[in-house]
């Protein structure tokens, strides 16, 4: 019985390490990615200015003559 309440207690304690730890990293971590993820992929080459045009120019009327 109480091998059973060490177990899970592990596990929480297991658990609780896990989710802590993502959320320190989420918020806190110093990385070079430029998002949350922290993984340094794709996320972190997003052109804004690029970007930015794209949406102004989808968002300007037609020239209909």
């Amino acid at each position: 019985m109480i091998l059973q309440y060490l177990i899970i207690a592990l596990l929480f304690a297991a658990a609780t390490f896990y989710v802590g730890r993502r959320f320190w990293q989420s918020f806190f971590a110093k990385g070079e990615g430029g998002c949350a993820k922290g993984c340094g992929g794709a996320c972190g080459t997003i052109d804004v200015d690029r970007l930015q045009r794209t949406i102004e120019k989808a968002t300007q009327p037609a020239n209909v003559s």
